[in-house]
């Protein structure tokens, strides 16, 4: 098999490329010619966006909202394995539940583990 490939072969993707740039630049142009141009503090308040924010944008957060963020990924990433799984149930067999059994073992040490370290506690 001739697995030679042409610069013609590559038109479409950079047809493609160029398309999506002219969009974007056009946009970019588009919008600023359109947009507003006098400002005022009337133009500039917030609309329809909550309340107007106050303080320093850049105050700390506690470290207990960015690992419950990433046990939740890691769990969630976790359940993703088992859609095929499932979907494949009958056709695993015997081995496939004792493999499953394993890895849902696994997961919920790791869950225990989560839990005894107090990590989901916000309280402390």
């Amino acid at each position: 098999m001739n697995n030679t490939y042409l610069p013609s072969d590559y038109l479409p993707i950079l047809v493609q490329f160029i398309l999506a740039a002219g969009f974007i630049g056009g946009t970019m142009i588009v919008t600023h010619l359109i947009g507003p141009t006098r400002k005022s503090k009337l133009k500039d308040d917030p609309f329809e966006c909550g309340i107007e924010s106050v303080g320093d944008a850049r105050t700390p957060i506690s470290v207990k909202y960015f690992l419950v963020a990433i046990l939740f990924v890691l769990f969630d990433i976790e359940v993703i394995f088992m859609y095929p799984w499932a979907v494949n149930f009958k056709e695993l067999g015997m081995f496939g539940f004792v493999e499953m059994l394993v890895f849902m073992a696994l997961l919920l040490s790791g869950f225990y583990y989560v839990i005894k370290k107090g990590v989901l506690n916000w309280e402390e």
